[in-house]
């Protein structure tokens, strides 16, 4: 019984005495399988892979360093396992949003990434919720959240495995694990416009909502995108109620045009161009030209003309307008107009080069 007792205190002792020395080492380099980490954003959304980079060093990688297929490990449970897919602990990836993996549904978070590779290049992805394990040696399948094929490609020789993005798109990216002649590709996919929309309610529910620029900037990605324009439409009102430019009336404009009604969206734009600055003006009467609205673009350019008589640059403006219609009459009479109200270099210049083409000068 003594004898028990003394090995258990010589145990304790012991494991005491080996975490005081872990705990007391300084910080030094990681070698030979340094620590790395790699970031991609996705849209908003970020990816981050946390892993160690093993070398080739003149070994068989595929089949040799790495089995293929599922292996018993040589101490842990005695399980069958995965790759480890780097070197050390665990390869952690990281979603910031909801994610499709190879077509799965995986919710934000950190996950445990392993690979199975066979001979002939099939294999499998495996997100597992253990992430705090030393490499695959306790393995379990129950924890897996998912299992997917993948198919690894050929490539060019990397002697230092490395993770990294190609492929990326504002919804889409690819995964590839990289090492010897082997690329190991995952395919990753976030609904980008409808975590941006959600972002957008959570963030303008703080400060941002307290200037028109938070609102407006919501409202205009919606519209670009095409999505919600219900709420974009809300995000407009809000904006236009805090900065009554024309700039946030046409940007209602657009987007009540965008929901199917152009009258509106007229009407609405014509009742706010009285109100509007030279450069608003100037602004959307270009936004009209290139377009294809030369017409409308004409008249708004001469209701600038009107409201600014002496602006070199609005006649300038016209001039171009009359000389996308190919009314090169009114064209030289703008362009004239212009360079006798002593325009800066950069509208004479504009004047001047419209004048050449037409043989004005």
């Amino acid at each position: 019984m003594l004898r028990s007792s003394f090995l258990r205190l010589a145990v304790l002792s012991f494991t005491l005495t080996i975490a005081h020395f872990s705990m007391s080492q300084v910080t030094t380099p990681r070698v030979p399988s340094p620590a790395a980490n790699v970031t991609q954003t996705v849209g908003i959304s970020t990816v981050n892979v946390n892993y160690s980079r093993p070398s080739v060093k003149g070994r068989e990688i595929w089949g040799k360093l790495v089995p293929y297929g599922w292996n018993v490990q040589a101490f842990g449970l005695g399980n069958s396992a995965p790759w480890r897919a780097g070197a050390n602990e665990n390869t952690i990836i990281t979603f910031s949003h909801p994610v499709k993996v190879e077509g799965h549904d995986i919710p934000a978070g950190s996950y445990g990434l392993f690979y199975v590779i066979n001979a002939d290049n099939s294999g499998e992805v495996i997100l597992s919720k253990d992430t705090k394990s030393w490499g695959s040696f306790f393995y379990i399948a129950a924890n897996d959240v998912m299992r997917a094929p993948i198919h690894a490609r050929d490539n060019s020789m990397t002697e230092t495995l490395t993770y990294d993005f190609s492929n990326v798109t504002k919804n889409t990216a690819e995964l590839d694990l990289n090492w010897e002649r082997k690329t190991l590709p995952v395919k990753l996919e976030f609904a980008t416009d409808e975590i941006v929309m959600a972002n957008a309610k959570e963030e303008l529910k703080g400060a941002r909502n307290f200037n028109f620029v938070g609102p407006a900037s919501a409202a205009n990605y919606a519209l670009a995108n095409k999505v919600d324009l219900d709420q974009a439409l809300i995000w407009s009102n809000q904006a236009l109620a805090q900065n009554p430019s024309f700039a946030m009336v046409n940007l209602k404009a657009n987007i009540i045009k965008a929901r199917g009604d152009s009258v509106a969206a007229t009407h609405l734009i014509d009742s706010a161009l009285a109100n509007g600055s030279e450069n608003d003006l100037n602004t959307y009467g270009y936004t009209l030209l290139l377009g294809g609205q030369v017409d409308k673009a004409i008249k708004v350019f001469t209701m600038n003309t009107q409201k600014n008589p002496k602006s070199a640059n609005v006649w300038d403006s016209l001039g171009e307008g009359y000389f996308t219609k190919g009314d090169k009459k009114n064209a030289i009479a703008s362009f004239k107009k212009s360079l006798s109200l002593n325009p800066n270099a950069a509208t004479r210049a504009n004047s001047e080069k419209f004048m050449k083409q037409m043989g004005a000068m």
